[in-house]
């Protein structure tokens, strides 16, 4: 009879420790992570039986070349907007940036934002790739913000 209890108060026990540890960030539980920003208002998507009209002023269109760097958010065949940010505190960690880098424009996504002797910069990477892009991007470098993608 003792041995049946400490086998069921142990099984108790385990199941509710099992059951706790899911409560906190268990397997199961996403790790958040910055997203872009909402910088198309619900105002500005309007949705029709034949069709879909974004009221987005000064729309640039993006493309993409097959360099698996945002691989899967976006490929060579993804379509995408994008429009021109205002100012430096206008982009956030977490949205995807098209910006200049020689004679190259490349699409990542901003993982760090700061300040220097030079003002602001970020920090992107593509979303597939181990580390971040090696330099500073600035503001003057930045072609737009994309804010719609469509695939």
């Amino acid at each position: 009879m003792r041995v049946g209890t400490v086998i069921l108060v142990s099984i108790v026990v385990l199941l509710a420790l099992s059951l706790a540890a899911l409560s906190f960030g268990g397997p199961f539980q996403a790790k958040e992570q910055a997203s872009p920003g909402n910088w198309v208002a619900e105002e500005q998507i309007r949705v029709y039986q034949d069709k879909v009209v974004l009221d987005i002023p000064n729309a640039l269109w993006a493309e993409f070349t097959n360099s698996n760097s945002m691989d899967p958010f976006l490929d060579e065949d993804s379509h995408a907007i994008e429009i021109s940010p205002s100012d430096p505190d206008s982009i956030n960690i977490g949205d995807v940036i098209s910006y200049e880098s020689g004679s190259d424009v490349i699409i990542h996504r901003v993982v760090d934002k700061g300040v220097d002797a030079e003002g602001v910069y970020y920090i992107v990477k593509g979303d597939n790739n181990s580390f971040s892009d090696p330099q500073k991007v600035r503001f003057d470098q930045i072609h737009g913000v994309l804010v719609a993608i469509i695939y």
